[in-house]
């Protein structure tokens, strides 16, 4: 068997998010997002899993994007960030890819391109990217009608999306969300309303005036609600990864000793500490403070002491019976990976998408 840290993957959690997402309209589509090798559970697995459902992927770079054409999946796939050179084109081109537009450079390549090859049997789909107020990638909304204007003229576009992106829709009281999607709906009624896509996952789950067009839901897919607790939407996410591992040892330490390298934790009675194999060398982080949940045997225990690299060490006075060999969760359907994150100082992106490839990915309700 090996070591036994493993992150299961539930196909069928997986699957009930993407529904979750379509639920919250009515008329809209949804691209999965799948970058960052699917959030760490496996692009190519997640893609697989939902390709009945999804009627296209969206990833950050042609390289992702090569990964699933390889595959075999030949859904359509949306380049979020478009292309970062020119020498990208010929195979963006060739495999049909689909392109966020969102600089004027892009635009000039674009025309060089095909101006090099006129005869080129082309119809690009673009993804025009406004700047609503973010001020991370996109057009300015006074130039959008311009540049829209020009790329519709081209003999090379086939479609032009609109496309912007959230920065606040996690704040359910966001002003800054309102005028973003104010810019957004003027934009689109100037333009004669084509598609567009707004709703990130936080939009998703509760901003229905932003769910026409394209949803492009992402961290929700994978069950890490991006909404306070408590919201009817966001809890009925369902985990897709548990991360798992087993108590390798067990002792009893005296009150006053100390625990793991520099002695963070001291005992203040006679405590038990149990040993999980996991560590910040499998992505776990090393930032966790003490008192950082961890399911034990099916109680809830705490960190003690800081997280090495093949290690952690748990107090397992909330579970006085645990074992040698006994099953252990970092995060997954026991723990909310939010939660863990929180005592982290981080996100639930951070800890999913930093999972290290040592830890084997294991799949479980497959289809």
């Amino acid at each position: 068997m090996g070591r036994p840290l493993v992150a299961e993957i539930d196909l069928n959690a997986l699957r009930h998010n993407y529904q979750l997402a379509l639920q919250q309209s009515a008329s809209a589509q949804a691209l999965a997002v799948i970058k960052a090798d699917g959030y760490g559970h496996g692009a190519v697995r997640v893609a697989r899993s939902l390709q009945d459902l999804a009627p296209g992927f969206a990833v950050a770079c042609i390289e992702e994007a090569e990964e699933l054409r390889q595959a075999g999946i030949q859904h359509p796939l949306l380049l979020l960030e478009g292309f970062f050179s020119a020498d990208e084109l010929p195979l963006i081109v060739a495999h049909d890819y689909q392109l966020v537009v969102h600089s004027q450079w892009q635009v000039d390549a674009l025309i060089d391109f095909f101006h090099q090859q006129p005869a080129q049997n082309t119809s690009l789909k673009i993804w025009l990217k406004v700047d609503s107020g973010m001020h991370r990638l996109g057009f300015d909304p006074s130039k959008v009608e311009e540049v829209y204007s020009f790329l519709q003229s081209q003999p090379w576009t086939q479609a032009i999306y609109l496309t912007s992106h959230f920065a606040c829709a996690d704040d359910l009281d966001s002003h800054f969300t309102r005028e973003q999607l104010a810019c957004l709906q003027e934009l689109a009624e100037k333009l004669g309303h084509p598609p567009v896509s707004l709703a990130n996952s936080p939009a998703t789950l509760a901003w229905p005036e932003a769910c026409g067009g394209w949803l492009r839901p992402g961290i929700m897919l994978y069950g890490a609600s991006p909404l306070p607790k408590g919201h009817p939407q966001g809890d009925l996410l369902q985990a897709v990864m548990t991360l798992k591992s087993r108590l390798i040892s067990v002792r009893e330490i005296p009150a006053g000793d100390r625990v793991g390298y520099g002695g963070r934790f001291q005992a203040s009675q006679p405590t038990r500490i149990g040993v999980v194999a996991c560590g910040y060398g499998d992505g776990y982080p090393r930032q966790a403070v003490d008192g950082t949940p961890i399911w034990v045997a099916g109680k809830r225990c705490k960190l003690a002491g800081r997280v090495s690299m093949d290690m952690i060490t748990v107090d397992l006075s909330a579970a006085p019976e645990a074992q040698v060999g006994d099953e252990v969760e970092l995060w997954g359907k026991n723990l909310d990976v939010n939660e863990v994150a929180a005592c982290c100082d981080t996100i639930s992106y951070t800890l999913l998408t930093g999972l290290l490839p040592r830890v084997p990915r294991q799949s479980v309700n497959e289809h």
